[in-house]
Formats: structure tokens, C-alpha cells, sequence
């Protein structure tokens, strides 16, 4: 997986001064002085896909340094008590993906903003596995210099493709490390809020189908009667470099395969999936355009080698099932025309990450760099002390100091 990386940034062009210094984005913006802000405008960075069409950067096999589980409630385990096993189903599974929606089913709040909390709690109790990882020195406490979630990178990755949602990502430095946590836009919020019953259910039916292909332990089969409840997570915690930047991020994953000599986590990984069913070359089309863009996106980070998609029908009623090999995705798209490629979402998930560290110089918890990205422009960052979008919470703040006063 790893490939040579060559520096030829171009970063003139990629990097650019702020035409407008985001004068659409109204929230908390640092005022200053005409004077002060010819001076100071803040950077941006493009993310028009031909300025990364380079050679594909060095990303190191992720390697799994610990994992979690949280449960019903959302209480965090440092365990694997969640882990599902795959089962294999049957050429035409005929799933009613529809079944137990009115009647067995638990919903998560996504109202609810956890931020990178159950990441840091497995950071606290499991310092000693992220250390050893990586032999280079580093400035960091961690030894890492990024800490987020796979679905933060996932869109990062796609960006250069995306033409319909927008994303905000908060980051602050902290010891040496800078970490990342989402926050929610406008639109996104409008979205959740009022999503149709239809889109509810539809949602609903990834994760039954999850319940139709998973046993609870190694020897079991799944259990399709049982309660759908989507506070139940289980998380791998995996270890990697993108170029220069040393990657601590947490993904949740779906199940493993049952094979006791399959390969170590997280080679050992399934991803499950839904869409709808392929009749038309059109269709066909978009799905390598759009869905297997953001398949091979969240798969490929961790390192999990293969995705396993139900089929449904416009009833809910999985037809077909059929595995793709996170590795050969690249390879079924290359016939579409100007189609997504591998190697510019990850040349621009180095950029922003380097852009990132061009920006985030103060080393204090307590301080919010604000990246913004909408579509077809470029990304622009704001600054805010204090605010509600503060990412690291006291307890972890306190932790880790007090951590690093007794071991120098």
C-alpha cells in the first residue's frame, strides 16, 4: 500500500491568499483593521482536483493499536464486548430490510454531539500502545500529529469530488498533537431536522441489514428478531502516516470475519453495506461515480479489505449481495469517463492536513481554528478562543498535563 511520495507540492498554487476573507461566513470571525488585514489575510486552499493529480503520496498499512465497544447507553468500554462476526447469506438473501422499524428499534440522538470524547478516553487508558508505534521522534506528546475520526478524513478524501454538501472541521494543538472534530453546518443541522419519514426508514434499513449478516459471537448465527439499536457501536483504533503526517484516527467497523487465521485487525475487517439495485447503464454509472467513491474513501483509511453490499429493491427487500475488494475499486471505475481517482483524494487529504499545520501554530487547547469548505470554493479557516466549538473537554485537558508533569 505504501507508495513513494514526491515532494512537488506546487504549493503557490494550491495555497492561496483569501480574496474575500470569507465575508459570507458570519460567525465569529477575528475583526481587525483595514490596515492589519492587508497585511494578514488569511490563507486558503484549493480543492480543484487537477491541482493533485500527482504521484500517489506514501501511506503506511494502518495498523490497529487498540479498539473499543460502547454500548446501549453510549458507555464507553475499553474492550471488544461489541464485535460482531460476519456470516456469509446466501446467493438471494430476499432480507426484509423494513422489518422491525415501527417495533424493535433503538435510535441514537444525533443531536447529540460527542466530539472525539470516547477517542480520548481510549487515549487515556491506552497511552503506552500509541508511543511505541513509531520509533521517529516526535515533538508531540502522543508521538502522533493528528487525532480524529475516520469519517472526518473520509470526507477530506472526497472533497475534490464533492458537489453537494459542504463540511466545517474545528482543530486545536494540544502538547504537540493537533486535533480535529467535526461541527455540524447550517445545512447539515436543516437536513437532520427535517428529514422525511421515508429518509428515516431508509437509513434504518443499513443497520438491519448489519443485523441480518452478523452473529454476536464466533460460533453463533445472526438474529434478525432481535432489537436494532444504534448506540451500539464497536471501534478499531488504528495507527498510520500519510506522507508526513503521523495519523491516530478511530472508525467504527461492522464485524470480522470468522476465520481464526484470517489477518490481524484490520485486515481481518468487514465493511457492510446497502444500496439501491443496478438495472440501467445509468445507474450503474453513478454508482461507480458517487457510492464507490465514498466506499473506497472510508474503507481504505483503516485499512479494512473488504466491503460486502446488500442490494435492494424500492420495497426494502435485499436481492443480491456481492463483496468488493477495497484494493480493486480503482480498478472497476477506470472505464468511466472523467471518474473519481484514488490519488488526488489522497494528495489533497496530505495538502489540507500540511495546510492545517501551516495554520495551527499555538499550542493552547482552548483555542478553535475553524475550517470551512463549500463547494466549489476553497477551503478558508477562521479563529476563536474559547467558543462553542472547543474540541478537547477539561478532563482531558487535566489528564494529560498532569500525565506529563510526573513523566518528563
Amino acid at each position: 500500500m505504501a507508495q513513494r511520495y514526491h515532494r512537488d507540492h506546487h504549493q503557490d498554487s494550491v495555497y492561496k491568499r483569501c480574496k474575500d476573507s470569507s465575508s459570507d461566513y458570519n460567525t465569529n470571525k477575528r475583526h481587525r483593521s483595514s490596515d492589519e488585514s492587508q497585511q494578514r489575510l488569511p490563507e486558503t486552499l484549493s480543492a480543484h482536483r487537477q491541482l493533485y493529480e500527482r504521484n500517489f503520496p506514501l501511506y503506511k498499512q494502518p495498523v490497529e493499536v487498540g479498539f473499543f465497544s460502547l454500548d446501549s447507553r453510549r458507555s464507553f468500554f475499553n474492550d471488544q464486548r461489541q464485535l460482531r462476526y460476519y456470516v456469509q447469506p446466501r446467493k438471494s438473501p430476499d432480507f426484509n430490510l423494513r422489518d422491525g422499524y415501527t417495533s424493535r428499534f433503538v435510535k441514537r440522538d444525533d443531536s447529540v454531539k460527542e466530539k472525539l470524547d470516547h477517542l480520548l478516553q481510549w487515549i487515556l487508558a491506552n497511552r503506552d500502545k500509541i508511543q511505541t508505534r513509531d520509533q521517529t521522534p516526535s515533538s508531540s506528546a502522543l508521538g502522533v500529529d493528528f487525532v480524529t475520526w475516520r469519517g472526518h478524513l473520509t470526507k477530506v478524501l472526497t472533497t475534490p469530488y464533492e458537489t453537494q454538501e459542504g463540511w466545517m472541521l474545528a482543530a486545536s494543538k494540544f502538547r504537540g498533537t493537533i486535533y480535529i472534530s467535526e461541527v455540524e453546518t447550517d445545512a447539515a443541522r436543516e437536513n437532520r431536522e427535517t428529514r422525511s419519514e421515508r429518509q428515516e426508514e431508509m437509513m434504518y434499513w443499513g443497520y438491519k441489514f448489519e443485523q441480518y449478516m452478523c452473529a454476536d459471537n464466533v460460533d453463533g448465527t445472526p438474529d434478525p428478531g432481535g432489537v436494532v439499536n444504534t448506540n451500539e457501536a464497536f471501534c478499531t483504533v488504528v495507527q498510520t502516516r500519510l506522507a508526513d503526517h503521523k495519523l491516530l484516527f478511530s472508525g467504527e467497523v461492522d464485524c470480522r470475519v470468522k476465520d481464526p487465521d484470517a489477518p490481524p485487525a484490520p485486515g481481518c475487517y468487514v465493511e457492510l453495506k446497502t444500496s439501491a439495485e443496478i438495472c440501467t447503464p445509468k445507474q450503474q454509472s453513478n454508482f461507480h461515480r458517487y457510492k464507490l467513491l465514498k466506499w473506497w474513501a472510508q474503507s481504505f483509511l483503516p485499512g479494512v479489505p473488504q466491503i460486502v453490499a446488500g442490494f435492494r429493491d424500492h420495497d426494502g427487500i435485499v436481492v443480491s449481495v456481492e463483496t468488493f475488494q477495497t484494493s480493486k475499486i480503482s480498478q472497476l471505475i477506470k472505464n468511466e469517463y472523467n471518474c473519481w481517482k484514488p490519488t488526488v483524494c489522497m494528495n489533497f487529504c496530505s495538502d489540507f492536513l500540511s495546510f492545517i499545520k501551516s495554520v495551527v501554530k499555538e499550542d493552547d487547547p482552548r483555542l478553535v481554528y475553524l475550517f470551512r469548505w463549500d463547494p466549489h470554493r476553497d477551503v478558508t479557516y477562521t479563529v476563536h478562543r474559547d467558543s462553542p466549538f472547543t474540541i478537547l473537554p477539561d478532563w482531558y485537558i487535566k489528564d494529560i498535563k498532569s500525565h506529563h508533569s510526573s513523566h518528563p
